[in-house]
């Protein structure tokens, strides 16, 4: 029998990081402080009534160029080494994927985020996910970044949905993903997905993936009440299946779940064979 396919789909910052990306070398670099540099980003995009996420990218581009700092795709890369994850992120994709294979599932994850592909490019996790959908820059001749490429906001993170669900991993694909095809010929069933974010950009993707059968999770910093709160309101809402902590330890609570969440999706996989 073919081995499904179960797709883990990722947000970044404050999912499996603790912080924006930003905020671990790019920030410093240009002489700021974190709650400076967002403070200006929204100032940017409340007076200008424009996409918050447009504004942070032309914000990141304009202090690198006041402060005389070129922005290369290495250069982002280098920040990226200095993100800092949760623990046992290091560790868990593999984890999982071993996981899977003693299952007989096909583990693959999948990055979907608003923040810089860049930047999570240069993460020691970068290697792990079979995609990483998030935000970029278009780069002139000299390889330095001149203009947005691609801006994912929270609506803009459904479109990467169906693209995982279609096999489709061109970013600016925007006729495959609007064919009609299928549903056993798609090659990863909404069911099949685990979408893990902490934010209000992963809303409409855990809605999505909750409402096709697939599961969603809302991780959440156990050191921060606020999250904890916010996460428990994504629970009440019915916006997620479920809630855990954001400790990606093998053995621990997330792991767990995801475990738990990988048998059924194989056991409900296995029982068509019986329809």
């Amino acid at each position: 029998m073919k081995k499904p396919i179960v797709a883990l789909i990722y947000d970044f910052d404050g999912t499996l990081s603790p912080g924006n990306m930003q905020e671990f070398g790019f920030i410093q670099a240009v002489g700021t402080t974190p709650e400076r540099f967002w403070q200006m980003s929204d100032e940017l995009a409340t007076g200008q009534d424009a996409s918050n996420i447009l504004s942070y990218m032309k914000m990141m581009f304009d202090e690198a160029r006041r402060k005389g700092i070129p922005l290369k795709r290495q250069d982002f890369n280098d920040f990226g080494r200095k993100v800092e994850l949760f623990p046992g992120v290091l560790e868990w994709f593999k984890a999982v994927r071993d996981y899977g294979k003693r299952k007989g599932v096909t583990v693959e994850h999948y990055i979907n985020s608003s923040g810089l592909a860049e930047i999570i490019e240069g993460t020691p996790i970068a290697q792990e996910f079979k995609r990483i959908y998030a935000c970029s820059f278009i780069y002139d001749e000299k390889g330095e970044a001149i203009w947005p490429g691609v801006a994912v906001d929270y609506t803009a993170k459904t479109q990467y949905l169906f693209k995982i669900n279609k096999g489709i991993m061109s970013m600016r694909d925007n006729k495959l993903v609007n064919q009609s095809q299928a549903e056993d010929k798609k090659r990863v069933p909404f069911p099949h997905m685990i979408y893990f974010g902490d934010g209000e950009t992963d809303v409409p993707c855990m809605k999505i993936v909750k409402m096709w059968g697939g599961h969603s999770i809302g991780v959440y910093n156990p050191e921060s009440e606020k999250k904890k709160a916010y996460a428990k309101e994504l629970l009440k809402d019915g916006r997620v299946n479920f809630i855990t902590p954001a400790d990606y330890t093998e053995g621990g609570h997330t792991y767990q779940l995801t475990c738990a969440i990988i048998d059924k999706i194989k056991a409900d996989y296995d029982l068509k064979a019986f329809v």
